[in-house]
C-alpha cells in the first residue's frame, strides 16, 4: 500500500470519529469516536514514517496509545459516575455539572 492509502484511510477513521462525536448523544459513543480519532492519528504518524523509512517513527504512536490508555481509564470512570447519579448516560440530560 502507497502513503496515499494510509491517509485516506486515516481520514475516512477521522471524519468517522468526527461525525461520531458530532451526530451522537450516547457519552460512550461519543468517548469510543474520540478513540477511534486517536487511532486515526496514529495510523498517520505510522504511515508517514514508513513511508520516510525512519526507524523510530512508532514512538510518536506509542505515545498517544499511552494517552489514550490513560483517558480511557478515566474517561470510563466518569461516564460509570455519571450514570450511577443520573441514571443515564445522554449528553443532553447531563449537560450540568452538579450533583
Amino acid at each position: 500500500m502507497t502513503l496515499q492509502h494510509y491517509l485516506f484511510l486515516a481520514a475516512l477513521l477521522f471524519s468517522l470519529g468526527v461525525f461520531g462525536v458530532l451526530v451522537r448523544r450516547n457519552a460512550l459513543v461519543v468517548f469510543m469516536s474520540v478513540e477511534l480519532m486517536l487511532n486515526a492519528s496514529n495510523l498517520t504518524f505510522l504511515a508517514f514514517a514508513r513511508d520516510a523509512g525512519m526507524d523510530v517513527g512508532h514512538l510518536p504512536a506509542l505515545f498517544v496509545i499511552a494517552v489514550a490508555a490513560a483517558e480511557a481509564a478515566i474517561g470510563l470512570a466518569i461516564i460509570i459516575a455519571v450514570f450511577r447519579s443520573r441514571g443515564t448516560v445522554n449528553v443532553d440530560d447531563i449537560r450540568t455539572m452538579r450533583l
